[in-house]
């Protein structure tokens, strides 16, 4: 059984080759990585599939408490976004499914009992850290036919078939193809004209075992995180999770800072940058929805584009060059890192590097170096170097790098 549906066959990829069950109770949607519900490609082909299935659709967004880094600061920013998401369904077209482990290994075999009742599950398609690995496990586990959906950036992982080594080469290739891309859009409201189904309620069983959280007031999130197995040591910061806090900022960004961005993104002190990159990265917010109020408050129109796809960083969309600074940014240089993730699978490991900075590492590797630190003192920042660190204490106590001083700590 095949789908045509509203999300572009590029963006669309078959993770088994198990049947879809068109007897089973409900269409899932496994959010993992875009974890928002508008703007929302993966979210878009679940609505299909329970509108061609005439079935309920169940949300499932899951937080295990082993990935890598589990913190109190990570786990509060999901949680509120998983509390962001709660509210925005209570009266959608779909039942949402919260689960948070309590203690390490507990969500295992959640999934694959709740595919024995599915028609067909739905992933996100994200090419980076455990996503991948914990996707295609889950794929041959599962009952029916598993699907993921990127949504990561404007242009699909697969359109390009090499990894960019250089910003250059993927701004050109991206202007070649980009315009026509932009009309190919996630839905804003995804549910309109989905009619709402009572869900089967969900086997007693899987209920007992995995019991979905409840968003009580009474036990605030970074009160919660708290009794969880994870380290406590790094705490949340004041900025909070979820697709209210992503607009927010984003606004605030449009109206105070987005005028000034060109001249004054890479300097510290001005804080012009949109700090929008958490939201970003925890799919709080689509770049889909940001391109889209970028260029309806630039009232840009296709026919400003320059019909001379160079590669150039400046001119090519025919708009305000504070606007198109930051297009850069949001479009050639978050998704040239996906695009050299989706394509390396290697890419966090030495190796990926390309052979010039390979070759210079290994010439310099002998050169003297009067400073030498422990991993400790790095990490509290106690260098000879106020720039490294005021970079690292704005991390401590933000949780964020600015923008440029994040390109000098990564060099």
């Amino acid at each position: 059984m095949t789908l045509s549906g509203s999300v572009p066959h590029l963006r669309v990829t078959s993770c088994n080759n198990a049947p879809v069950n068109p007897d089973g109770d409900f269409v899932l949607y496994w959010m993992t990585a875009s974890r928002r519900v508008s703007w929302n490609f993966s979210l878009d082909r679940a609505v299909d599939w329970a509108r061609e299935l005439q079935k309920p659709l169940l949300v499932l967004e899951a937080l295990r408490c082993d990935y890598p880094w589990a913190s109190d600061r990570l786990h509060a920013f999901v949680l509120e976004g998983m509390a962001d998401n709660a509210r925005a369904l209570a009266n959608s077209s779909a039942d949402y499914y919260p689960y948070v482990e309590r203690t390490q290994g507990e969500g295992k075999g959640l999934l694959a009992s709740l595919s024995l009742h599915a028609c067909v599950i739905i992933t996100d398609d994200f090419p980076c850290f455990f996503i991948p690995a914990m996707t295609k496990a889950a794929a041959g586990k599962v009952a029916v036919l598993m699907e993921k959906v990127d949504g990561n950036g404007l242009l699909p992982l697969p359109l390009s078939e090499k990894a960019f080594l250089a910003a250059y080469h993927f701004r050109r290739f991206s202007q070649k193809h980009l315009l026509p891309l932009l009309n190919q859009q996630p839905k804003a409201r995804p549910f309109a004209g989905l009619k709402r189904q009572t869900l089967r309620v969900i086997p007693q069983t899987v209920a007992e075992r995995w019991p979905a959280l409840s968003f009580d007031p009474k036990n605030p999130i970074r009160t919660f995180v708290n009794t969880l197995p994870i380290d406590h040591h790094v705490q949340p910061v004041k900025d909070r999770g979820g697709t209210g806090s992503a607009r927010s900022a984003f606004g605030t960004f449009m109206e105070s800072r987005l005028s000034s961005y060109k001249k004054d993104r890479s300097h510290p002190d001005l804080m012009a940058e949109s700090g929008l990159s958490p939201y970003l990265h925890f799919g709080h917010i689509s770049s889909h929805e940001v391109v889209k109020g970028i260029l309806e408050r630039q009232a840009w129109s296709p026919e400003q584009c320059s019909d001379q796809a160079k590669g150039q960083r400046e001119g090519w969309w025919g708009m305000d060059g504070n606007a198109e600074a930051f297009l850069d940014q949001i479009i050639t240089w978050r998704e040239l890192g996906f695009q050299f993730c989706h394509k390396r699978p290697d890419y966090h490991v030495y190796e990926s590097l390309p052979n010039w900075a390979i070759e210079s590492l290994q010439h310099h590797a002998g050169d003297p170096r009067p400073f030498l630190y422990t991993l400790p003192e790095f990490e509290e920042a106690l260098t000879h170097d106020s720039v490294w660190n005021a970079a690292q204490n704005q991390l401590l106590k933000e949780g964020r790098i600015h923008n440029y001083l994040r390109m000098l700590w990564g060099k």
